[in-house]
Protein backbone atom coordinates (compact mmCIF):
# COMPACT_ATOMS: atom_id res chain seq x y z
CA UNK A 1 0.00 0.00 0.00
CA UNK A 2 2.94 2.26 0.82
CA UNK A 3 4.83 1.58 -2.10
CA UNK A 4 1.62 2.19 -4.10
CA UNK A 5 1.10 5.72 -2.32
CA UNK A 6 4.63 6.29 -3.33
CA UNK A 7 4.23 5.27 -7.10
CA UNK A 8 0.87 7.23 -7.41
CA UNK A 9 1.13 10.52 -5.48
CA UNK A 10 1.30 12.51 -8.43
CA UNK A 11 -2.46 11.50 -9.20
CA UNK A 12 -3.84 12.14 -5.81
CA UNK A 13 -1.89 15.77 -5.79
CA UNK A 14 -3.10 16.91 -9.56
CA UNK A 15 -7.11 17.61 -8.08
CA UNK A 16 -5.88 20.14 -5.54
CA UNK A 17 -3.23 21.23 -7.67
CA UNK A 18 -5.38 22.20 -10.77
CA UNK A 19 -8.05 23.72 -8.49
CA UNK A 20 -4.89 25.77 -6.57
CA UNK A 21 -4.15 27.10 -10.27
CA UNK A 22 -7.56 27.59 -11.54
CA UNK A 23 -8.47 29.22 -8.82
CA UNK A 24 -5.73 31.13 -7.90
CA UNK A 25 -2.94 30.97 -9.76
CA UNK A 26 -4.54 32.12 -12.81
CA UNK A 27 -7.06 34.66 -11.33
CA UNK A 28 -3.36 36.27 -9.72
CA UNK A 29 -1.71 36.40 -12.66
CA UNK A 30 -4.64 37.58 -14.92
CA UNK A 31 -5.03 40.18 -11.94
CA UNK A 32 -1.83 41.57 -12.45
CA UNK A 33 -1.89 41.60 -16.56
CA UNK A 34 -5.37 44.11 -16.17
CA UNK A 35 -3.78 46.52 -13.87
CA UNK A 36 -1.93 48.01 -16.44
CA UNK A 37 -4.67 48.49 -18.84
CA UNK A 38 -7.79 50.63 -18.74
CA UNK A 39 -10.99 47.81 -19.18
CA UNK A 40 -14.89 47.40 -18.55
CA UNK A 41 -14.68 43.50 -19.35
CA UNK A 42 -11.35 41.19 -19.63
CA UNK A 43 -12.09 40.71 -23.52
CA UNK A 44 -11.99 44.30 -24.06
CA UNK A 45 -8.70 46.08 -22.72
CA UNK A 46 -6.48 48.92 -23.59
CA UNK A 47 -2.81 49.30 -22.40
CA UNK A 48 -2.00 52.02 -20.07
CA UNK A 49 1.32 51.45 -18.77
CA UNK A 50 1.84 52.28 -15.42
CA UNK A 51 -0.52 55.20 -15.38
CA UNK A 52 -3.17 53.06 -12.61
CA UNK A 53 -0.85 52.50 -10.37
CA UNK A 54 0.37 56.66 -10.53
CA UNK A 55 -3.23 57.41 -10.33
CA UNK A 56 -3.26 54.81 -7.33
CA UNK A 57 -0.90 57.56 -5.16
CA UNK A 58 -2.86 60.38 -6.14
CA UNK A 59 -5.90 59.47 -4.90
CA UNK A 60 -6.62 60.25 -1.61
CA UNK A 61 -8.99 57.95 -0.35
CA UNK A 62 -6.92 55.24 -0.47
CA UNK A 63 -4.36 56.74 1.38
CA UNK A 64 -6.50 57.90 3.89
CA UNK A 65 -7.39 54.45 3.52
CA UNK A 66 -4.20 52.87 3.97
CA UNK A 67 -3.10 55.32 7.11
CA UNK A 68 -6.64 54.64 8.65
CA UNK A 69 -5.55 50.28 8.02
CA UNK A 70 -1.94 50.61 8.89
CA UNK A 71 -3.64 52.16 12.59
CA UNK A 72 -5.92 49.63 13.19
CA UNK A 73 -3.62 46.88 12.40
CA UNK A 74 -0.73 48.20 15.15
CA UNK A 75 -3.75 48.71 17.79
CA UNK A 76 -5.67 45.59 17.13
CA UNK A 77 -2.41 43.45 16.85
CA UNK A 78 -1.33 45.07 20.46
CA UNK A 79 -4.59 44.12 21.85
CA UNK A 80 -5.55 41.07 20.94
CA UNK A 81 -2.19 39.17 21.72
CA UNK A 82 -1.88 40.87 25.19
CA UNK A 83 -5.47 39.75 25.85
CA UNK A 84 -5.11 36.30 24.42
CA UNK A 85 -1.81 35.82 26.63
CA UNK A 86 -3.08 36.98 29.86
CA UNK A 87 -6.17 34.95 29.60
CA UNK A 88 -4.30 32.06 28.13
CA UNK A 89 -1.99 32.25 31.48
CA UNK A 90 -5.02 32.14 33.38
CA UNK A 91 -6.72 29.68 32.04
CA UNK A 92 -3.74 26.90 32.10
CA UNK A 93 -3.13 27.52 35.83
CA UNK A 94 -6.07 24.84 36.94
CA UNK A 95 -9.20 27.10 37.29
CA UNK A 96 -12.49 25.53 37.66
CA UNK A 97 -14.87 26.10 34.41
CA UNK A 98 -11.29 26.49 32.46
CA UNK A 99 -12.98 24.13 29.78
CA UNK A 100 -16.47 26.25 29.61
CA UNK A 101 -14.27 29.56 29.52
CA UNK A 102 -12.24 28.25 26.60
CA UNK A 103 -15.83 27.91 24.88
CA UNK A 104 -17.25 30.85 25.70
CA UNK A 105 -14.14 32.97 24.51
CA UNK A 106 -13.37 30.96 21.43
CA UNK A 107 -17.47 30.83 19.92
CA UNK A 108 -17.05 34.49 18.71
CA UNK A 109 -14.47 32.73 15.81
CA UNK A 110 -17.41 31.18 14.58
CA UNK A 111 -19.80 33.79 13.46
CA UNK A 112 -19.49 35.10 10.26
CA UNK A 113 -17.89 38.24 9.90
CA UNK A 114 -20.65 40.01 7.96
CA UNK A 115 -23.37 38.41 10.83
CA UNK A 116 -21.11 40.64 13.82
CA UNK A 117 -20.38 43.28 11.87
CA UNK A 118 -24.49 43.95 11.92
CA UNK A 119 -25.21 42.68 15.06
CA UNK A 120 -22.45 44.91 16.96
CA UNK A 121 -23.47 48.22 14.40
CA UNK A 122 -26.99 47.54 16.37
CA UNK A 123 -25.32 47.31 19.65
CA UNK A 124 -22.80 50.03 19.36
CA UNK A 125 -25.23 52.59 17.89
CA UNK A 126 -28.07 51.99 20.42
CA UNK A 127 -25.25 52.14 22.98
CA UNK A 128 -23.86 56.30 21.27
CA UNK A 129 -27.21 56.70 21.34
CA UNK A 130 -28.56 56.20 24.88
CA UNK A 131 -25.16 58.06 25.59
CA UNK A 132 -26.22 61.49 23.35
CA UNK A 133 -23.07 60.62 21.13
CA UNK A 134 -22.91 60.29 17.60
CA UNK A 135 -23.28 57.03 15.30
CA UNK A 136 -20.67 55.19 14.42
CA UNK A 137 -21.23 56.00 10.52
CA UNK A 138 -21.00 59.88 11.51
CA UNK A 139 -17.65 59.94 13.17
CA UNK A 140 -14.99 58.22 12.04
CA UNK A 141 -13.06 58.38 15.51
CA UNK A 142 -15.99 55.89 17.28
CA UNK A 143 -16.01 54.37 14.05
CA UNK A 144 -12.43 53.22 14.76
CA UNK A 145 -12.80 52.03 18.01
CA UNK A 146 -16.10 49.84 17.24
CA UNK A 147 -13.96 48.30 14.64
CA UNK A 148 -11.33 47.46 17.19
CA UNK A 149 -14.16 46.19 19.71
CA UNK A 150 -15.52 43.73 17.10
CA UNK A 151 -12.01 42.62 15.69
CA UNK A 152 -10.72 41.82 19.58
CA UNK A 153 -14.03 40.12 20.51
CA UNK A 154 -14.25 37.89 17.12
CA UNK A 155 -10.11 37.51 17.52
CA UNK A 156 -9.05 36.84 20.94
CA UNK A 157 -10.60 33.58 21.69
CA UNK A 158 -8.57 31.90 18.23
CA UNK A 159 -5.80 33.30 20.09
CA UNK A 160 -5.62 32.50 22.90
CA UNK A 161 -6.44 28.92 22.09
CA UNK A 162 -2.72 29.15 20.16
CA UNK A 163 -1.50 30.31 23.55
CA UNK A 164 -2.51 27.82 25.57
CA UNK A 165 -1.55 25.02 23.52
CA UNK A 166 1.78 27.08 23.58
CA UNK A 167 1.87 27.67 27.41
CA UNK A 168 1.02 23.22 27.94
CA UNK A 169 4.06 22.86 25.64
CA UNK A 170 6.87 24.45 28.45
CA UNK A 171 8.67 21.73 29.45
CA UNK A 172 8.02 21.60 33.76
CA UNK A 173 11.62 20.59 33.91
CA UNK A 174 11.92 24.30 33.03
CA UNK A 175 9.17 25.52 35.13
CA UNK A 176 10.65 23.47 38.03
CA UNK A 177 14.49 24.65 37.83
CA UNK A 178 13.27 28.08 37.84
CA UNK A 179 11.19 27.85 40.81
CA UNK A 180 14.07 26.00 42.41
CA UNK A 181 16.74 28.76 41.79
CA UNK A 182 14.16 31.02 43.32
CA UNK A 183 12.65 32.83 40.53
CA UNK A 184 9.39 34.55 40.76
CA UNK A 185 6.64 34.50 38.72
CA UNK A 186 7.17 37.58 36.83
CA UNK A 187 10.87 36.34 36.04
CA UNK A 188 9.72 32.69 35.44
CA UNK A 189 7.25 34.14 32.72
CA UNK A 190 9.79 36.24 30.88
CA UNK A 191 12.28 33.70 31.23
CA UNK A 192 11.41 30.54 30.33
CA UNK A 193 7.48 31.22 29.52
CA UNK A 194 7.58 33.92 26.77
CA UNK A 195 10.89 32.48 24.65
CA UNK A 196 9.81 29.02 24.69
CA UNK A 197 6.07 30.06 23.49
CA UNK A 198 7.64 32.32 21.03
CA UNK A 199 6.64 29.83 18.11
CA UNK A 200 2.90 30.43 19.31
CA UNK A 201 3.59 34.05 19.23
CA UNK A 202 4.63 34.34 15.67
CA UNK A 203 1.74 32.47 14.55
CA UNK A 204 -0.92 34.39 16.33
CA UNK A 205 1.23 37.84 15.27
CA UNK A 206 0.96 36.75 11.62
CA UNK A 207 -2.66 36.27 12.08
CA UNK A 208 -3.69 39.34 13.77
CA UNK A 209 -1.86 41.49 11.28
CA UNK A 210 -2.83 39.64 8.15
CA UNK A 211 -6.24 39.70 9.33
CA UNK A 212 -6.62 43.02 10.48
CA UNK A 213 -4.67 44.13 7.48
CA UNK A 214 -7.21 42.72 4.76
CA UNK A 215 -10.11 43.10 7.11
CA UNK A 216 -13.02 43.94 4.50
CA UNK A 217 -16.83 41.99 5.67
CA UNK A 218 -16.55 43.62 9.52
CA UNK A 219 -15.33 47.06 7.92
CA UNK A 220 -18.66 47.25 5.20
CA UNK A 221 -21.43 45.80 8.18
CA UNK A 222 -20.15 47.98 11.03
CA UNK A 223 -19.09 51.41 9.09
CA UNK A 224 -19.76 50.94 5.33
CA UNK A 225 -16.46 53.20 5.66
CA UNK A 226 -18.40 56.23 6.54
CA UNK A 227 -18.64 59.59 7.05
CA UNK A 228 -17.05 60.32 3.77
CA UNK A 229 -15.09 57.36 3.60
CA UNK A 230 -12.96 58.19 6.46
CA UNK A 231 -13.04 54.77 8.07
CA UNK A 232 -12.33 52.72 5.07
CA UNK A 233 -9.55 50.50 5.16
CA UNK A 234 -7.94 49.05 2.24
CA UNK A 235 -9.92 46.10 1.11
CA UNK A 236 -13.18 48.03 1.15
CA UNK A 237 -11.14 50.94 -0.50
CA UNK A 238 -10.56 48.18 -3.37
CA UNK A 239 -13.64 47.14 -3.56
CA UNK A 240 -15.23 50.41 -3.57
CA UNK A 241 -12.91 51.77 -6.61
CA UNK A 242 -13.92 48.56 -8.35
CA UNK A 243 -17.43 48.33 -8.21
CA UNK A 244 -18.54 51.59 -6.89
CA UNK A 245 -16.90 54.10 -9.35
CA UNK A 246 -18.09 53.92 -13.01
CA UNK A 247 -15.81 54.15 -16.14
CA UNK A 248 -13.37 52.20 -17.40
CA UNK A 249 -10.38 53.67 -16.24
CA UNK A 250 -11.73 52.57 -12.56
CA UNK A 251 -11.47 49.22 -13.36
CA UNK A 252 -7.87 49.36 -13.98
CA UNK A 253 -7.38 51.38 -11.05
CA UNK A 254 -8.86 48.99 -8.66
CA UNK A 255 -7.32 46.35 -10.10
CA UNK A 256 -3.83 48.15 -9.32
CA UNK A 257 -4.97 48.85 -5.81
CA UNK A 258 -5.55 45.29 -5.38
CA UNK A 259 -2.05 44.25 -6.45
CA UNK A 260 -0.57 47.06 -4.36
CA UNK A 261 -2.64 45.63 -1.66
CA UNK A 262 -1.30 42.48 -1.87
CA UNK A 263 2.02 43.32 -2.46
CA UNK A 264 1.64 45.56 1.52
CA UNK A 265 0.09 42.37 2.66
CA UNK A 266 3.36 39.90 1.60
CA UNK A 267 5.86 42.33 2.70
CA UNK A 268 4.07 42.93 6.26
CA UNK A 269 3.73 39.15 6.86
CA UNK A 270 6.95 38.51 5.59
CA UNK A 271 8.80 41.32 8.18
CA UNK A 272 6.60 39.85 10.99
CA UNK A 273 7.98 36.64 10.55
CA UNK A 274 11.47 37.36 10.27
CA UNK A 275 11.86 39.37 13.27
CA UNK A 276 9.37 36.61 15.44
CA UNK A 277 11.17 33.43 14.03
CA UNK A 278 14.61 35.34 15.09
CA UNK A 279 13.50 35.46 18.92
CA UNK A 280 12.18 31.53 18.90
CA UNK A 281 14.07 29.20 21.35
CA UNK A 282 14.84 25.59 19.82
CA UNK A 283 13.40 22.53 22.01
Amino acid sequence: MENAIKKYWPVFLLPTLAAFIIGFIWPFIWGIYLSFHKFTTISKTTFVGLSNYVKVFQDATFVNAFWFTAKFTIVSTIIINVIAFVLALALTRGLKGTNVFRTVFFLPNLIGGIVLGYIWQILLNGILTNMGLPLLALNANYGFWGLIILMCWQQIGYMMIIYIAGLQNVPGDLLEAASIDGATSFQTLIKVKLPMVMPSITICSFLTLTNSFKLFDQNLALTGGEPAKASQMLALNIYDTFYARSGAQWKGIGQAKAVVFFLLVITIALVQLYFTRRKEVQQ
